[in-house]
């Protein structure tokens, strides 16, 4: 007899800086999600510096997450996917030029500089999207941040654009910003109402989109066998499915 599935949770973190406490509009977000995409608790929106920190283990890092939250922490098995807003790795040719001096000619379109923007994200630019550049777009932080996060809790590449801590715990990249303009992303947010932030919005639809990875994953678009698993892969419904 097979045994029952493990209780599954969703969280979306929309990331701010290493000192977002300082900046009184954008901040560290977290929401969570069950199986029927009940959000737990309240949503929460901080600085998640200091739990970064402290935390040791992922156990103790998601625990932090649950009680930021007010949510019941299940303590004992569980499966949980994590969506994250940010980059979360530089392009291979940024990590090339700053660590072996080894160059390649960038294209005179910004959205095409391999420098600036990783294939996720010039394949993004294709599609007509403007995500973000963790070079150029003064969103460093974010982005170290959140690749801190990967090392100290997900630090194995289970696929390109999934991070894992070989247990439990998957984490992938998302922006909310395209994939909430998405019919798929819509008819799930239908009825729901605004959380007053817009960075808890924000960290409600990666929880969403953590859903739909964990549940749903043919209705994102994956990364083809050509993307640098190094790089990473921003996760959003398929193109079609944009309005």
């Amino acid at each position: 007899m097979k045994p029952p599935p493990l209780p599954s949770f969703y969280i979306g973190w929309d990331v701010g800086g290493w000192n977002c406490d300082k900046n009184g509009k954008s901040r560290d977000a977290i929401v969570i999600l069950d199986d029927q995409l009940t959000i737990l608790g309240t949503p929460w929106r901080g600085n998640l510096r200091n739990c970064i920190c402290t935390a040791t283990t992922t156990s103790e890092w998601l625990k932090t997450l649950f009680l930021k939250c007010e949510a019941v922490w299940p303590n004992g098995p569980m499966d949980v996917t994590m969506a994250i807003d940010a980059p979360l790795a530089f392009s291979d040719e940024f990590v090339a030029l700053v660590t072996r001096g080894v160059s390649v000619e960038p294209d005179d379109v910004s959205g095409r500089n391999r420098y600036l923007f990783r294939q996720t994200e010039r394949h993004l630019f294709e599609k007509g999207l403007k995500p973000l550049s963790a070079i150029k777009d003064m969103i460093g932080s974010q982005a170290t941040k959140g690749m801190h996060v990967l090392s100290k809790f997900a630090p194995r590449i289970e696929s390109c654009g999934v991070w894992t801590d070989g247990h439990s715990f998957r984490a992938i990249e998302t922006y909310p910003a395209a994939c909430r303009e998405t019919l798929e992303v819509k008819s799930l947010l239908k009825g729901c109402k605004s959380l007053g932030n817009n960075d808890k919005d924000d960290a409600h639809v990666c929880a969403i989109i953590a859903h739909l990875f964990s549940t749903r994953r043919e209705t994102l678009e994956e990364p083809d066998n050509t993307a640098p698993s190094g790089e990473g892969w921003i996760w959003v419904p398929a193109r079609s499915e944009f309005t």
